[in-house]
């Protein structure tokens, strides 16, 4: 039901993941899973993928599901964005749910909104004929931002209405009519499609380097940044294993829209020091994950090591 970065490709088979054909629709932001539970029980006939970047909702979500045995259900941890933008296939999504998004009031966070002009033109490439998003929001400027962004992005057609009553009944929606405040709701309809205006990410295969030498005599380990073109890679800690006969490094891989947190494993062997990522997290192998295994590789060779070999 959990499914982590290495589960994903660009695009991804989402049949597969779910083991059957069926309409593919998307929640984002699913808090508790208490709409994601009221979709799955009256829409058995759909597959259901939610995406929430916050840990502690996952777990209670998938808690959630779990009781409910909601086995057309899929979660992931992370960004709507990535997964629309880089794994979802052309025409793949009958409907996009967003209940209560962060509006990111801030004039300084107003480019962390998802619901922006770039974002519908590619939403509108990932939903199917006839597919559409429905926003429900208590936030009037977000609302609005939301959309004159949908008209900017030549589209959608949009039909402002009441929400869905099932919108009315998660947690922020009780929270807000306690409060008495207006609940807003309008449904953007695909009416034609466009190019999309950023690429997908690639995965790519993994990078293994292997090296001559001796871990024995290595410094003291400081922080390594590696820049390339459409993110970074930050290699934060180096610890050595009890034993001593190797070393292990915490780092992330940051690209658009995607953070990954790695570790990095550089051990003694008969044919000399290797270099490879670990399965820790199940990281996707995008170029970032590629580049941070480098950044180890390059700084043991500072420490005194020789490169034998670097592959893929």
């Amino acid at each position: 039901m959990l499914l982590s970065n290495g589960d994903l490709a660009t695009p991804t088979a989402y049949d597969e993941k779910f083991e059957r054909v069926a309409p593919l629709v998307l929640e984002v932001g699913f808090g508790d899973g208490h709409f994601l539970e009221h979709l799955s029980s009256a829409h058995p006939e759909w597959n259901f993928l939610g995406a929430e970047v916050s840990l502690g909702s996952v777990w209670r979500a998938f808690r959630r599901m779990k009781r409910c045995k909601a086995n057309h259900v899929r979660l992931y941890k992370g960004n709507a964005r990535f997964i629309v933008r880089d794994t979802i296939p052309e025409g793949a999504l009958h409907r996009v749910y967003v209940n209560f998004p962060d509006p990111w009031p801030r004039k300084k966070h107003l480019k962390n909104r998802l619901l922006q002009a770039p974002f519908f033109q590619i939403l509108s490439s990932r939903l199917e004929p006839g597919g559409a998003l429905l926003l429900t929001t208590d936030h009037p400027e977000y609302f609005e931002f939301s959309v004159s962004e949908g008209e900017a992005s030549g589209c959608f057609d949009i039909v402002k209405g009441p929400p869905p009553p099932a919108t009315l009944e998660t947690k922020y929606a009780r929270k807000w009519r306690d409060q008495q405040k207006e609940i807003l709701h309008a449904e953007f309809r695909v009416r034609h499609t466009m190019p999309d205006p950023e690429p997908r990410l690639t995965t790519i295969p993994m990078q293994h380097a292997i090296l001559d030498g001796s871990l024995d005599g290595i410094g003291s380990f400081t922080k390594q940044v590696r820049s390339f073109k459409g993110g970074h890679a930050i290699i934060l800690e180096a610890y050595r294993g009890l034993d001593g006969s190797g070393l292990l490094f915490k780092g992330v891989s940051e690209e658009t829209d995607l953070r990954q947190e790695l570790v990095i494993q550089a051990w003694s062997t008969k044919e000399g020091v290797l270099v490879s990522l670990q399965p820790f997290g199940n990281p996707m192998t995008t170029r970032g994950v590629r580049e941070a295994v480098m950044a180890v590789a390059d700084w043991l060779v500072s420490q005194g090591l020789t490169m034998r070999q670097a592959w893929v």
